[in-house]
């Protein structure tokens, strides 16, 4: 059996999946088989397994990091937001259908067999297993019947580490806060405090670290400071969502309300020069160089808001002044004729898309999901350099999408003048991206001086940068013996 350790956070966006992705990493570095895992997730970024599973994207993200395949048992319980009060469910990699909070939180507890067969599985073939909680272990209406924090470090026999983000203040009554609200069952499993996204000179904060462990009676195994990393992110709370920086050139992403997998394009950031933007304004799409329109889980629900919004007549300004397009998923349905869902997969309905594209979708209640790759076929218009262009990626989407148009790649999509779409996620990774900022740059008469980075090879980079920041801020020592002592 595997030994195992808990990340838990004071509140959501404090660094947990980020600390696990470290822990993953570096045990990885010393000589251990790792694998992350998360009972219950909350997130509208997921990724498809090579058996067609949908888990988390941070668990795919957090096993990369442990330079392991992805597996549904890293996050047996995913929930997809469709609405502000109810979710898909989706359950071993595969969705039962939607509930509303109340009937989720009501049946949840179900779902335990699950949980413990996948923890099961993880535990017999690693040598840690790192456990991931979510949002705030304390919030007291919703202890009872937890299943993804204290709940599951009671089911795993679990020591816990909470940490905690200074980053964003008050980060005592945080820490104090929270271990005052555990029981003392829940108290005893917690063997360490993480102080995390410290900015400026950690030597300030020693007598903080100091208050900490007498007033928290709980060791603090360390300060960890803002590490500049480039990794991917699935909350919505991501600093990069926010990002108003415009680079010589600019690629605006609509920030549609049910945005999915938006680290679809995380890709080109690695590139000099170019800017990812996330645009909620029609004002914020006048200067972009590039428009994409990501995936989402509500499609017709978020086709009204482009429309309600001026987004869309925006949209169609810009594609009449020559600049280029491309729908992924949801955003490929969207720049299409029509969006019809018959058996009310999403809320029932049909709405005129933007009739940029010669295709039409219709909503099934079967949930298509699988790993791809395939190449961009004779493509024309401004992106005619993608012509060839090989990618791999994966498939997620309820919609059965016809076209008459231009096939775009050969696994599908189409397109027309300047605009295009496809439903690949991961489809602008590798030479597809650089193929892109290449022809972006030409079009503005600037050469692109850079090259290709392999998207493998960058993000490698980029773990080792985390796992060597949280390393040398933490007792690695003091981890090592929690992990090995257990809990009592």
């Amino acid at each position: 059996m595997a030994k195992v350790i808990m990340i838990q956070g004071t509140m959501s966006n404090a660094g947990k999946s980020f600390f696990t992705a470290a822990l993953c990493r570096i045990f990885r570095q010393d000589g251990y088989t790792c694998a992350p895992f998360k009972s219950q997730n909350m997130a509208l970024n997921s990724y498809i397994t090579a058996d067609g599973s949908e888990i988390g994207r941070a668990q795919a993200m957090q096993a990369e990091a442990a330079e392991i395949q992805p597996s549904v048992f890293m996050n047996p319980v995913l929930l997809k937001p469709t609405t502000d009060t109810g979710s898909q469910v989706i359950v071993n990699g595969k969705p039962i259908g939607n509930m509303s909070a109340r009937e989720y939180f009501r049946r949840k507890k179900e779902f335990i067999p699950d949980i413990m067969k996948s923890y099961k599985e993880l535990s017999a073939d690693y040598d840690i297993v790192v456990i991931e909680g979510a949002g705030s272990p304390v919030e007291l209406n919703l202890k009872q019947d937890d299943i993804v924090n204290m709940g599951m470090a009671k089911l795993a026999k679990s020591p816990v580490l909470l940490v905690g983000d200074i980053d964003r203040g008050g980060i005592f009554a945080q820490m104090i806060g929270t271990l005052g609200l555990f029981e003392k069952d829940e108290l005893n499993l917690v063997k360490g405090l993480v102080v995390n996204k410290f900015r400026g000179d950690r030597t300030l904060f020693s007598s903080g670290t100091e208050i900490l462990r007498q007033r928290a009676n709980k060791p603090v195994l360390g300060v960890i400071p803002y590490i500049p990393c480039d990794i991917e992110e699935e909350d919505s709370l991501s600093d990069k969502l926010e990002n108003n920086t415009v680079g010589l050139i600019d690629i605006a992403v609509v920030r549609l309300p049910k945005m999915s997998n938006f680290t679809d394009f995380d890709v080109f950031s690695q590139y000099n020069g170019v800017s990812v933007r996330y645009a909620e304004r029609y004002s914020e799409l006048e200067k972009a160089d590039f428009i994409i329109i990501p995936g989402t889980k509500s499609t017709i629900s978020d086709m009204k808001w482009l429309r309600e919004s001026g987004m869309e007549t925006m949209i169609k300004k810009q594609v009449s002044k020559g600049i280029p397009v491309f729908g992924i998923c949801g955003g490929y349905q969207i720049l299409g004729k029509s969006i019809s869902d018959p058996s009310g997969v999403e809320n029932g309905g049909k709405i005129d898309g933007m009739g940029l594209l010669e295709c039409e979708t219709v909503f099934s209640t079967e949930k298509f999901r699988t790993q791809t790759k395939g190449r961009f076929m004779r493509t024309e218009g401004f992106f005619e350099c993608l012509t060839g262009a090989e990618f791999e990626g994966y498939e997620i989407h309820m919609g059965i999408t016809g076209t008459s148009g231009n096939k775009l790649t050969s696994v599908g999509g189409t397109y027309g003048g300047n605009v295009y779409g496809c439903y690949v996620h991961g489809v602008f990774d590798g030479e597809v991206s650089e193929r892109i900022v290449r022809k972006l740059f030409s079009a503005k008469g600037v050469e692109y001086s850079g090259g290709f980075t392999d998207r493998r090879s960058y993000k490698k980079k980029q773990f080792d940068i985390l796992a060597d920041g949280v390393r040398n801020s933490i007792n690695m020592d003091m981890l090592y013996r929690i992990i090995e002592k257990g809990v009592e």
